[in-house]
């Protein structure tokens, strides 16, 4: 079981905002190093103020974006995190993280010994950055991920959880365990524990309040608005108004600082607003064309896509509820094709510019794919690409449902059946998304190459799975009726 959870008193609360708010102060000055020494002893009060936090954070965060280094490492011995005391471990770790932000393994000892001195909502705080890190880096490590099930279930597993907070912390460790998963595709027991961890979810579902804690409640009104605003990921105008003409005169003050001018660009693009964002596009291609980084030109495209993404949304709610409005429903096709081809080209050219990072071939060839309903041939171009995804574990899977789709779309019959007839096998959580399609489109491929036998049973595993599953009803009653030979 986890360990007691610590309440820390309202007069400690007090004591530490005094640190918490000098060290606001000074991080207004520019003075990072000091307002991280003023957090950190605030927190070794009250170590479970999120808010403090969540400040510390972004004061952290400023530092690096500003050119701060991490500390050397005769300065990083200083701050064991192998000591008998969890939350000393727990303070050190947070010290070490706000010099190197990045620091998954400083992000994994805070998470650990926050959850063993008891505060768990610290943990609860660290743990999505652990995991979201953890997923997204070149090479996931299956330790972080297995840390993170196991601190999620121990906490969902205490009876004095209390339950709105109990079936998020199921939800958090079925997603932490089916990452796992992905990288240990063969472990049979962690595909059991995915399977009985997603069945307590099930049975704990109930709806999360974000403002419910093992705290109680977050009395002090500044800090509560501080960290709505932070939370409510700058959606209010007003205060998108105050980020955006702070970050404008930050920039102004130092128009040479790529720091500045990313701050005020993720200001412009929280707006959602066009005008803003062409704002941003135009102060990344400028930087682009001076610097010559490829990253300031990735950015651009990143906002052209969200953009595109909020123009398909609309037209597809408008085509969903107006359903006999064929020249809608044309137009809408034809913004889909041109969707898929700009994202696919900038794809391309994050390909060339970054050869070694996978996710973009990938999405490159899911493009080409979806590309190929009105232009077959782009199936012969997406097979090679998916052929390269299948190498990475992050897309193996998907990219082995898409590249027999892919073999079947282009009339190669053997290899669809071979490609997806070999992922079934090996693929361990059976009757989720994924497994549905890949027996879907085998069913198609043994239907198409005449194997009726075979398809009839694929697709009588599907509605094992689930009935109504999109016409296979219609198809297995289709296929028993040309005669009793396929009769299962």
């Amino acid at each position: 079981m986890a360990e007691k959870y610590v309440v820390i008193s309202d007069d400690d609360r007090k004591k530490a905002r005094t640190f918490f708010e000098r060290g606001r102060s000074v991080a207004n000055t520019g003075n990072y190093d000091y307002a991280i020494e003023m957090f950190i002893q605030g927190l070794a009060i009250d170590p479970d103020d999120v808010p403090a936090h969540t400040e510390l954070r972004e004061i952290s965060l400023k530092r690096k974006m500003s050119g701060g280094k991490a500390l050397g490492f005769f300065e990083v011995r200083k701050y064991s995190t192998s000591n008998k005391d969890d939350k000393l471990n727990q303070l050190n770790a947070e010290k070490l993280l706000a010099y190197d932000p990045g620091n998954t393994d400083y992000m994994l000892v805070l998470f650990q010994n926050a959850h063993r001195a008891g505060f768990f909502d610290t943990a609860m705080w660290i743990g999505p950055m652990l995991q979201k890190a953890n997923a997204d880096s070149k090479k996931p490590e299956l330790n972080k991920f297995i840390v993170l099930k196991d601190v999620y279930r121990d906490l969902a597993s205490d009876p004095s959880t209390p339950p709105p907070l109990r079936s998020e912390l199921w939800k958090r460790a079925t997603n932490a365990c089916h990452l796992a998963a992905q990288l240990r595709p063969d472990d049979m027991d962690l595909q059991r524990e995915l399977r009985n961890l997603g069945a307590e979810h099930t049975m704990n579902t109930a709806g999360y309040d974000q403002g419910v804690s093992f705290r109680d409640s977050l009395k002090d009104k500044d800090s509560q608005e501080k960290q709505l605003e932070i939370d409510k990921d700058y959606q209010d105008a007003g205060v998108m108004a105050r980020i955006i003409k702070d970050a404008e005169a930050q920039y102004k003050a130092d128009p040479n600082e790529p720091g500045k001018l990313l701050k005020l660009v993720d200001a412009l693009e929280k707006t959602e607003d066009p005008a803003y964002e062409n704002q941003a596009i135009d102060l990344l291609n400028q930087w682009h064309a001076k610097s010559k980084q490829f990253r300031f030109r990735k950015r651009v495209g990143e906002i052209q896509m969200k953009q595109w993404s909020r123009m398909e949304r609309s037209q597809r709610e408008y085509v969903e509820e107006n359903k006999t409005d064929t020249a809608a429903l044309k137009e809408y096709r034809q913004f889909l094709k041109d969707k898929y081809e700009f994202e696919l080209s900038e794809y391309q050219l994050w390909a060339e510019n970054y050869p070694t990072e996978m996710s973009h071939r990938f999405h490159a060839a899911e493009r080409l794919f979806l590309l190929g309903a009105a232009d077959p041939e782009k199936y012969g171009l997406a097979i090679p690409l998916l052929q390269e995804s299948t190498r990475d574990a992050k897309y193996r899977n998907k990219a082995l449902i898409l590249l027999g789709r892919a073999f079947f779309e282009a009339e190669f019959l053997d290899e669809a059946i071979d490609t997806l007839d070999g992922l079934i096998k090996e693929y361990a959580l059976k009757g989720d998304d994924n497994s549905k399609e890949m027996h879907y489109w085998s069913a198609r491929a043994h239907e198409a190459h005449g194997d009726d036998d075979a398809a009839i049973k694929l697709y009588s595993q599907i509605v094992r799975m689930e009935f109504n599953f999109r016409d296979v009803q219609k198809r297995i009653r289709d296929l028993r009726a040309k005669g009793p030979g396929n009769a299962q």
